[in-house]
């Protein structure tokens, strides 16, 4: 404010703009201008002037006060400090903010600032008390922060995922269906760039966002992507739009989004489209899988895929068809193990009109519905070997005789075999064509057991709970840490099938928010006290037994203590529950 000296504070004829004196009234006149209280005393605190602005807070009016002890009148503004003109040379002091009553009885909040009036020889003549009222301002931000707080009460209990980000991207709100979709506690990704929840700087719906912070203009993504704390990528709806305060100055951007999940899976039930995506894989075996499927799908050469039950050779055949160029034409699976042998010749290659008692009209086979596009021959290894001569022929020239014909029939299509036998080995046991087995091996992939790729557990598992979670009630389901630990120890002799249903035993089960060991089937808990045997733990383990014995007993110590509390124990061993959580798998610890 000018005329406001720290130091020396106000000197009643030392201000001259444009050559003119500016007196104490005008002074009163200027911060009425400006809706700010004022009034002067005298040395003897005889109030000498008082501006609209004061009268109007203290329901006074001028020619009332003038004269008068200050001390008299403003008892509703009480001195905090020693008065200033009683401490000579005093600089002006910022008093606490008080409330008074003015004339309609309303409670007012004044923050009291005061300055003495010097005159030109440096005495004191006199004090200037400003009165500010700060109620309207603090109505403001008391509605602001209410408004706030219900309108996140309001986010937080709706059945949509809603953060938002500041100009710079950075996420400040994080509700909670945003937490139960994504499986990231606010507390992970509040501070933290978009880039956290969508696949990267250059994902298109980080884009968007920006684009939508950076002109104002909402916008849609109905293909968008997300990536879960596990790392799992699942498809969302999504619109952006850009915040704005109260001036309409952009301030940052609000997303909303829905998982798309179980759209996306009716959508596959009823296109049959798959894409690697319904794959879920992060070890290298798996990425290997990934990256050659991408390239042989392009093409129309004859894949073998081979592996245990359960490992999804069915999938990946699926995907393999999705995103070839016969991805618009029927993709038929035949189950070689599940059709009777001597049905099976008709059921491949069709019949004509008859050809056998009760043919009565002509009736396509499996390769004349999968013409054009993928033909799928799952647990080939079973098929007879009266029929593996007849499949040689498709295989060679794409053309057989259908059952009690003379005529051959051409099909163009791509064929997919799968087996849980090694076919190589049935080749030498005599049990399969070894011309048939050499044409089917153009591309041979094989797919690992889940006990061999075990660091994708957490992975599927979350994938899996997702899935099932959309298709029964979209009830969002987790998983607590000693069903988790259950789980990673098990072997899976049924592969990716058996994890299926194990989990969909305990989302059976489950009527809370988190699945708990007591979920899981029996003859997984009866497992639990002996995952592993010393045997199987490797030449080293004995070893590592020995070191690790002091250790082991510090951690069963910290647990005992606080009853196996991992929170209280990892905070007195001063390491985080996750490192705590992988020493208790390390030294097979669990309570006695």
């Amino acid at each position: 404010m000018a005329g406001h000296d720290s130091t020396n504070g106000l000197t009643v004829k030392s201000i001259k703009p444009s050559g003119t004196t500016i007196r104490c009234d005008q002074w009163l006149q200027l911060l009425d201008e400006l809706n700010i209280g004022a009034f002067t005393v005298d040395c003897d605190h005889w109030i000498t002037a008082m501006n609209y602005s004061a009268q109007a807070l203290m329901g006074l009016r001028e020619n009332e006060v003038m004269g008068q002890d200050c001390r008299e009148v403003f008892t509703g503004v009480p001195c905090m400090v020693q008065c200033l003109l009683r401490r000579n040379g005093d600089p002006a002091t910022d008093e606490p903010d008080v409330e008074i009553l003015n004339e309609e009885q309303t409670k007012r909040l004044l923050t009291r600032l005061a300055t003495p009036i010097y005159d030109e020889q440096r005495n004191i003549v006199g004090c200037l008390t400003i009165l500010q009222d700060h109620t309207p301002i603090a109505d403001l931000v008391n509605r602001i922060h209410y408004e706030e707080r219900s309108l996140k009460l309001i986010l937080d209990n709706l059945d949509v995922g809603i953060f938002t980000v500041n100009r710079g991207g950075y996420i400040t709100f994080f509700n909670r269906e945003a937490e139960k979709i994504s499986g990231f506690d606010r507390r992970q990704v509040i501070g933290n760039p978009c880039t956290a929840v969508f696949e990267g700087a250059a994902a298109q719906d980080e884009c968007l966002l920006k684009e939508s912070i950076a002109d104002g203009s909402s916008r849609s993504s109905r293909h968008g992507r997300m990536t879960t704390k596990n790392g799992e990528t699942i498809p969302i709806r999504a619109n952006y739009l850009a915040l704005r305060n109260e001036k309409g100055t952009i301030i940052g951007g609000l997303a909303t989004f829905h998982d798309l999940t179980l759209v996306r899976q009716l959508d596959q039930a009823i296109r049959e489209r798959y894409t690697f995506q319904d794959m879920i894989g992060k070890d290298p075996a798996m990425q290997r899988i990934f990256e050659t499927v991408g390239v042989v799908a392009a093409t129309d050469a004859t894949i073998l895929i081979e592996g245990s039950t359960g490992t999804g050779k069915d999938l990946l055949a699926k995907v393999i068809h999705s995103v070839s160029r016969r991805a618009h034409h029927p993709f038929v699976k035949v189950n070689c193990a599940a059709i009777p042998d001597n049905l099976l010749e008709s059921e491949m290659f069709g019949y004509v009109k008859g050809a056998f008692t009760g043919a009565q009209r002509d009736k396509p086979g499996r390769f004349n519905e999968a013409d054009g596009g993928t033909i799928f021959l799952d647990e080939i290894g079973d098929l007879p070997l009266a029929l593996q001569a007849k499949l040689l022929r498709v295989l060679e020239d794409r053309e057989f005789y259908p059952l009690g014909s003379r005529h051959t029939q051409k099909v163009d299509v791509r064929i997919i075999s799968a087996s849980n036998r090694n076919l190589k080995t049935l080749v030498a046991e005599r049990l399969f064509r070894e011309d048939l087995f050499y044409r089917l091996n153009v591309f041979r992939i094989e797919v690992p057991d889940l006990k061999d790729r075990s660091n994708d557990l957490p992975l599927l598992i979350h994938h899996i709970l997702r899935k099932m979670a959309a298709i029964r009630d979209n009830r969002h389901v987790g998983i607590s840490e000693d069903a988790l630990q259950i789980l990673l120890n098990y072997s899976y002799p049924g592969n990716v099938r058996e994890l299926e249903n194990i989990l969909e035993h305990a989302l059976i089960i489950c009527r809370e928010e988190s699945i708990e060991p007591g979920h899981l089937p029996d003859y997984l808990l009866d497992r639990r006290p002996n995952f592993l045997k010393d045997k199987d733990r490797g030449p080293d383990y004995q070893a590592q037994k020995t070191a690790g014995s002091s250790e082991r007993e510090h951690l069963l110590a910290a647990l005992r203590k606080h009853g196996w509390n991992r929170s209280k124990a990892a905070g007195e061993l001063g390491i985080d529950r996750t490192t705590l959580w992988r020493k208790i798998k390390k030294f097979d610890l669990r309570p006695a």
